[in-house]
C-alpha cells in the first residue's frame, strides 16, 4: 500500500512541474517572448494548456476578478500542497510507511 501512496506522491509532483511550466509558457507566450508562430511552440502550448486547464477550470469559475491576474495555478499548488501532506502525515502511517 505504502508502493501506492508513493506514485501518487510522484504524479503529484509532476503535475507540480506541468503546472508551473504552464503558468510560466502562459507568460512568454502573452510578452511575445517565444514565437507564437512556431509549430512545436504552439504544440508545447496546447500540450500544457490541455494538461493543466481540467483542472485550473474549476477553479477559475470560483475565484473573483482580479484584473486580469489569473492566480489559480497557484491555489492549485496549494491544493496540491495540501493532498501531499493529508498523505504523509495522515493516511501513510496508518498504512506503516514513513
Amino acid at each position: 500500500m505504502t508502493a501506492l501512496f508513493n506514485v501518487i506522491l510522484i504524479a503529484l509532483k509532476l503535475y507540480t512541474y506541468v503546472i508551473i511550466a504552464s503558468a510560466i509558457f502562459s507568460w512568454l507566450y502573452a510578452f511575445n517572448i517565444v514565437n507564437s508562430n512556431n509549430q512545436v511552440i504552439n504544440s508545447i502550448g496546447r500540450m500544457l494548456y490541455n494538461l493543466t486547464e481540467p483542472a485550473l477550470r474549476p477553479i477559475r469559475r470560483f475565484m473573483p476578478d482580479l484584473g486580469g491576474i489569473d492566480i489559480s495555478p497557484v491555489v492549485l499548488l496549494l491544493a496540491i500542497i495540501f493532498l501531499q501532506q493529508i498523505i504523509v502525515l495522515n493516511i501513510m502511517p496508518i498504512f506503516g510507511g514513513y
